[in-house]
C-alpha cells in the first residue's frame, strides 16, 4: 500500500507523465507534488484543478446517480481535460474520511497513453494510504 510519495513516483512512470499531484479539492492545496507544474508552479496548479474537480463533485449534473441521490465514495470518479499539447486526468481518491482529495496526472498528448493512464490511476487510487 503506497502512501503520497511513492503513489505519484508510480504515477510519473506511465509513459508520457509530465507531473503528478495529490490535491485536497476543499481547500486547493497540494499534499504532494512530483515532476514538472503546467504552469511553472505546483501549488498555483492544485488551486485550479481544485477549482474544476469541486464544480463537478458539487454540481448534481455529474455528481448523482440520475434517482438525485448522491452514490456512496467519491462524488466523480475521474474527470479528463484535453488539451493541444496533453491531457490532465484528475481521479478522485476514496478516504476513510470525507473523500475530498484527487490525484492529478498531466500528461504530453503525443508520449502518454490516456486508457493506460486512467487504469493505473484507478489501481494507484484504491491502493493509497492517507493517515
Amino acid at each position: 500500500m503506497p502512501g503520497i510519495d511513492e503513489c505519484l513516483l508510480e504515477a510519473m512512470a506511465l509513459p508520457g507523465a509530465r507531473g503528478a499531484s495529490l490535491v485536497d479539492w476543499t481547500s486547493g492545496l497540494a499534499l504532494g507534488t512530483a515532476g514538472e507544474s503546467p504552469t511553472g508552479d505546483h501549488e498555483t496548479t492544485a488551486a485550479e484543478t481544485a477549482e474544476l474537480a469541486r464544480a463537478a463533485a458539487e454540481f448534481d449534473s455529474f455528481a448523482t446517480t440520475g434517482e438525485g441521490t448522491p452514490p456512496p465514495g467519491p462524488p466523480v470518479e475521474d474527470l479528463i481535460v484535453t488539451t493541444h499539447v496533453g491531457y490532465h486526468v484528475l481521479r478522485f481518491v476514496e478516504t476513510s474520511f470525507d473523500s475530498s482529495v484527487f490525484l492529478h496526472l498531466w500528461l504530453d498528448r503525443d508520449q502518454g497513453n490516456l486508457a493506460l493512464a486512467r487504469i493505473r490511476l484507478r489501481d494507484l487510487a484504491e491502493r493509497l494510504v492517507l493517515g
